[in-house]
């Protein structure tokens, strides 16, 4: 894991460049009988949440790293929190309308393309939901009605995430938001897009998983996305205490901070059975054979 660098801004965690890690990884893997895939370095990268970088790492961001596109995998909700720790005055009913829209506005970074795509909205909120009791749920939507989103989002995460765990939740984002996968492929098949940045709150676990559908797709070793995705953990270490307050604010145990071992394994396992295999699965989604030729195209090195 020493051999994942460094995020290599001040204020930004869990920073990196998906190619160049991928590629040092995989010159340190023991040899194959296949030659490994190079990958592009300086095009995709991922991180946690940037939207309280520094003036001076904005500017790297926006120049040194030339940023064309970022694609935010956050939630409603925590664009609401993120904006209310800036100072911003945003409605947090469920009622009003646009209220995430105002405050993803709050949190994006000048210059740069935002694209947020909630990656566990849709049909992946509604397949958890209906795992409530009626009686839970009904408390939940008037909590939510009522600007108490964080007290609502608790009680599902207490009730159904929670024992559902991250590896759970993870095979539950490959079965219900193939519709967001879709939009986040469409925007990775774009060359124009690039460079760009991957992110979500902590840049763990949905873009963990967006980045490892990515590796898959150019024929990366599980083994090698598996310490890529277990290096975010150690990145995280400086901020785990207040990640650990908001994790416990909505519901879920300390175990959510963490990366757990053999995440990766179990996400390749379940789109092998569930789907066969990773190109079985973006088909399936809506990410045709042109759309995946394109990403490999521009993610890997021509030899």
């Amino acid at each position: 894991m020493d051999l994942v660098p460094s995020t290599p801004f001040p204020s930004i965690l869990n920073f990196r460049d998906v190619g160049s890690t991928i590629n040092t990884l995989l010159s340190s893997s023991p040899p194959s009988t296949a030659p490994p895939p190079s990958l592009s370095p300086s095009l995709l990268y991922r991180s946690a949440r940037p939207d309280s970088a520094s003036p001076s790492d904005l500017v790297a961001l926006t120049h040194t790293y030339a940023l064309s596109t970022i694609l935010d995998l956050r939630s409603t909700t925590e664009h609401i929190r993120r904006a209310e720790a800036k100072g911003a005055c945003v409605p947090a009913s469920a009622a009003v309308p646009n209220n995430g829209k105002a405050a993803a506005n709050s949190t994006k970074i000048a210059g740069i393309k935002t694209h947020e795509i909630n990656l566990n909205g849709g049909a992946f909120a509604r397949a958890l939901l209906w795992k409530l009791r009626w009686s839970s749920l009904a408390k939940l939507l008037g909590l939510m009605a009522l600007g108490y989103r964080t007290e609502a989002i608790g009680i599902l995460g207490r009730e159904v995430m929670e024992p559902r765990g991250l590896v759970g939740l993870g095979k539950d984002s490959l079965d219900h938001s193939g519709s967001e996968l879709r939009e986040i492929f469409t925007i990775l098949a774009s060359e124009e897009r690039y460079p760009m940045l991957v992110h979500c709150t902590q840049g763990k676990d949905r873009t963990g998983l967006v980045v490892l559908l990515v590796l898959l797709l150019c024929g990366v070793p599980v083994e090698v996305i598996a310490v890529d995705y277990g290096a975010s953990e150690r990145e995280l270490v400086v901020e785990k205490e207040e990640r650990l307050k908001e994790i416990r604010e909505v519901g879920l145990g300390d175990e959510f901070a963490a990366c757990p071992e053999g995440f990766v394994e179990a996400m390749v396992d379940h789109i092998d059975r569930t789907y066969g295999g990773i190109t079985k699965y973006l088909e399936k989604i809506g990410v045709d054979d042109e759309m995946q030729w394109k990403i490999k195209g521009i993610m890997m090195e021509k030899r």
